[in-house]
């Protein structure tokens, strides 16, 4: 059974981009006094013709649910991990439903369609349980300021073993 919403490219529905830009930019540009013109800048790589970056969108018809990008680095401290799932954000009457599940799967495999064998991921601790139920690795915890946790995603995770020691 389909999900009752859909998963575009930003690039397919651009009308979603100032939205896509406010989400990201409240959510982690904001609180560090970033302003809104900064991320609408980084996101218009997403509608460049590149492989990565690259920004989805999770719709209902003309309704936003939510977005993920997949991004070359996401961390200053780790910079030669590429590529990353990041800016996942879900709106709050959409969470519950399997739309943050569905971006996040959906980003990874895009990441492995571009012939990547290996994507990445960094969340807070208090998100850690989604990613890993995702089939996400963590790897690296209580990096920078935010103590984050780094995770890892194998196309092939029966192919060998992942080392969870930091990169």
């Amino acid at each position: 059974m389909s999900p009752p919403f859909t998963i575009s490219d930003l690039r397919q529905r651009p009308a979603f981009f100032d939205t896509v830009a406010d989400r990201i930019w409240r959510a982690w540009w904001k609180p560090d006094n970033y302003p809104l013109g900064h991320i609408t800048g980084l996101l218009r790589e997403n509608i460049a013709d590149t492989p990565i970056p690259l920004a989805l969108v999770a719709h209902d018809g003309e309704e936003f649910l939510g977005t993920a990008s997949v991004i070359a680095s996401d961390l200053k401290e780790r910079p030669q991990l590429t590529p990353w799932i990041a800016a996942v954000w879900v709106e709050p009457r959409a969470r519950q439903r399997g739309v943050g599940s569905a971006l996040v799967n959906r980003a990874t495999q895009d990441c492995f369609a571009l012939g990547f064998s290996r994507a990445y991921l960094c969340a807070r601790p208090q998100r850690s349980a989604l990613y890993e139920r995702l089939g996400w690795i963590p790897i690296e915890r209580d990096l920078g300021p935010h103590q984050l946790i780094v995770f890892i995603r194998d196309a092939n995770p029966a192919g060998g073993g992942i080392n969870r020691s930091p990169p």
